[in-house]
């Protein structure tokens, strides 16, 4: 009988762990993926309304497009096509601590660039409309290591209202933003590099 009891309590254990964790998030975190969420399958052109670099911008005279490719209940991947360009998936991601944004670099034949998956991680509440994303460890590590180190002070924001989604890019002395209109779908560009339709 007590071998019974033992090898019972041993089965609902290992059946606790084969769980999946829950998925504990904020209704800020929730609204603010939910909203993107929201526009699933469909495509935005958008516009640089903001880059302070000096020299040419490479954004310039090329169409921009983001499309909200593939959506679950836990992750987002949003290509930003760059006219012929479609190097770039954000991923957004609910992590049980907050959201994640990730920026999925490809070579045209699906191969990692060197510099990919950076981003950063909310250390906030935020709002349903707008979410910013301070660079994570890898990512100041990466920006090193690759000798950009003025980029470890960048933070991503995202905003996200009934006509306009924001993506922006800010440290000192640099800010990068492209508004997409979001009251004009167009037709969905093919699959980024590195991924199938």
């Amino acid at each position: 009988m007590k071998l019974l009891t033992v090898a019972t309590l041993l089965l609902a254990s290992t059946a606790a762990f084969a769980r999946p964790a829950p998925l504990v998030s904020i209704p800020s975190h929730d609204g603010f993926f939910d909203n993107i969420a929201a526009h699933c399958g469909k495509a935005y052109e958008g516009t640089v309304t903001v880059d302070n670099a000096a020299g040419p911008s490479s954004f310039a005279g090329k169409k921009l497009v983001m499309h909200v490719r593939r959506c679950d209940e836990r992750e987002l991947q949003v290509p930003f096509h760059v006219g012929d360009d479609a190097s770039r998936t954000w991923i957004i991601t609910k992590t049980g601590s907050g959201l994640s944004l990730k920026h999925d670099h490809r070579h045209k034949d699906g191969t990692d660039d060197i510099s990919t998956m950076y981003g950063g991680h909310t250390v906030d509440a935020g709002f349903e409309s707008v979410q910013s994303f301070p660079a994570d460890q890898y990512s100041k590590e990466l920006f090193v290591n690759q000798g950009i180190p003025q980029s470890i002070g960048n933070t991503w924001q995202m905003y996200i209202y009934p006509e306009k989604f924001t993506y922006r890019l800010i440290r000192q002395g640099r800010e990068f933003r492209v508004d997409f209109d979001l009251t004009k779908p167009i037709t969905p560009p093919t699959a980024p590099w590195g991924y199938k339709d």
